[in-house]
């Protein structure tokens, strides 16, 4: 094997690496984002996918994709986003075990060369089911872990967590701090209560063997925000750990993004003053009530701020992801905020974040958020919903100190008076801004040509030909 003009190859031939992405958009774009990292280093990709949430294969000509048409497998009976998202990952897990079996058999089984070319299939964490079936037909597998190091390593020791009483939580106990994985408490935690215990605790457990049983995990984070936990991970995961974030800032991938972004905005984001602007945004799968829908709309207006606000279809709880319009805001909210402000369905949030205008980001902190803010230098208001949000924004506060969180009741003054504080000229806004803006230059030097991030790239390559 060789490296040929920057192409890995056999024989002449590129060497292969196959995907798997999780069908939701915090996890897809990742994933398409190594693939291009991994196509501009000269392997070939082909990707395997559902049909729901599936990828857009016209804005990724070189690459070749395997449909796995498993039907409808969503989780019915309940409007708990959370709970339907955890049940949701195990049901993938299930439909696509057979038919991801016969198309990567029938793959494999072209002739030879083909089989030959094959480097490794890299899958999402949360797809153990399909990891053991690459494994069982002899192809290595490796692991993209879409969330934070400090996350998996919570992970890991959740059995630990368990048997020491943290978890089920307590409703009296949600703020004890967790001793052995400071800055965490309770509360900062995926399970909360005993009502999602079991699936939570089947899922991390599914998590944690994904990566103990592969040849390799990459992680979409980097050196300059968790060398600490990076280390954990390394002294006692026993595989190879890449951490080769940002990903959106090191591949040339085009965009993956599942809802059409629009960018009419961007006239009126050019005329604001800089760093006078709020955006706000709660990603693709977070929600709210009416009632906080409402709350949100006058914390915003009577912030006196402008903004950037987007507010997707279903975003309110009991409504639908695919109804055309978003929900209605309040009577009075549009003559209160005219000229100041600008609602959309969707944005190309990279583009915004790194936009001048920009000052503060109100956001339910997911991994890709959260990185997003940091690389742009922007300070967050958090308001974490489910899952590892609620970890990433104590470190957002706790650890980064680049921004505060919105806990409890979401209450309008509440809104107001937490934007004053972060955008307002003195303490708190302004050692945020400036941590944000130092933590930002540490992310530079990682991206750097010898920086770590860059490092790693080279390592995963290297890994990858010897498999």
């Amino acid at each position: 094997m060789d490296s040929i003009g920057g192409h890995t190859a056999t024989g002449g031939r590129r060497r292969r690496v196959l995907f798997f992405p999780l069908p939701y958009q915090g996890h897809i774009n990742p994933m398409f984002q190594l693939a291009g990292l991994l196509h501009a280093r000269g392997f070939a990709v082909t990707v395997f996918h559902t049909h729901f949430n599936a990828p857009d294969k016209s804005r990724h000509p070189a690459y070749d994709f395997v449909p796995v048409p498993v039907s409808d497998c969503l989780p019915e009976g309940s409007s708990d986003v959370f709970q339907v998202t955890v049940e949701h990952i195990l049901a993938v897990n299930r439909a696509c075990e057979a038919l991801f079996r016969e198309r990567l058999a029938a793959l494999l089984s072209e002739d030879q060369a083909a089989r030959d070319d094959v480097a490794c299939l890299v899958a999402d964490a949360h797809l153990l089911t399909l990891l053991d079936v690459a494994r069982g037909l002899g192809v290595p597998t490796l692991v993209l872990r879409t969330g934070s190091s400090a996350c998996l390593r919570m992970f890991a020791a959740f059995p630990m967590l368990c048997d020491k009483g943290y978890q089920p939580a307590q409703e009296s106990q949600l703020e004890a701090p967790v001793r052995e994985l400071p800055p965490y408490r309770i509360r900062d935690f995926p399970s909360t209560t005993s009502a999602y215990h079991g699936v939570i605790s089947e899922v991390i457990s599914h998590i944690v063997t994904a990566v103990t049983t592969s040849s390799g995990l990459i992680l979409n984070t980097m050196d300059a925000l968790e060398s600490g936990e990076l280390a954990s991970l390394r002294r006692d995961l026993g595989v190879p750990v890449f951490d080769i974030g940002p990903l959106h800032k090191l591949s040339p991938a085009a965009s993956s993004s599942l809802l059409l972004q629009d960018r009419g905005y961007l006239e009126w984001l050019d005329a604001q003053a800089p760093a006078s602007v709020l955006y706000v945004s709660f990603g693709s799968l977070a929600s709210m009530s009416a009632a906080e829908l409402v709350e949100t709309a006058w914390g915003i207006a009577n912030s006196g701020h402008p903004f950037l606000w987007v507010l997707r279809p279903g975003l309110v709880r009991g409504t639908s992801p695919s109804e055309a319009e978003a929900p209605p805001l309040p009577d009075g909210f549009d003559d209160a905020t005219r000229w100041r402000g600008v609602v959309v369905s969707w944005a190309p949030q990279e583009e915004v974040l790194a936009h001048p205008a920009v000052g503060m980001f109100w956001t339910h902190c997911g991994w890709n958020s959260t990185l997003e803010s940091v690389c742009a230098g922007v300070p967050i208001m958090a308001r974490p919903c489910f899952g590892d949000q609620m970890g990433n924004a104590r470190y957002v506060e706790h650890v980064w100190r680049t921004g505060l969180t919105l806990d409890g009741e979401l209450v309008r003054g509440k809104v107001e008076v937490a934007v004053a504080a972060l955008m307002g000229p003195g303490e708190p806004g302004a050692g945020l801004r400036r941590r944000a803006q130092e933590l930002r230059s540490s992310v530079a030097e990682c991206m750097a040509k010898d920086g770590s991030s860059c490092t790693n790239v080279d390592k995963l390559v290297d890994h990858l030909l010897t498999l």
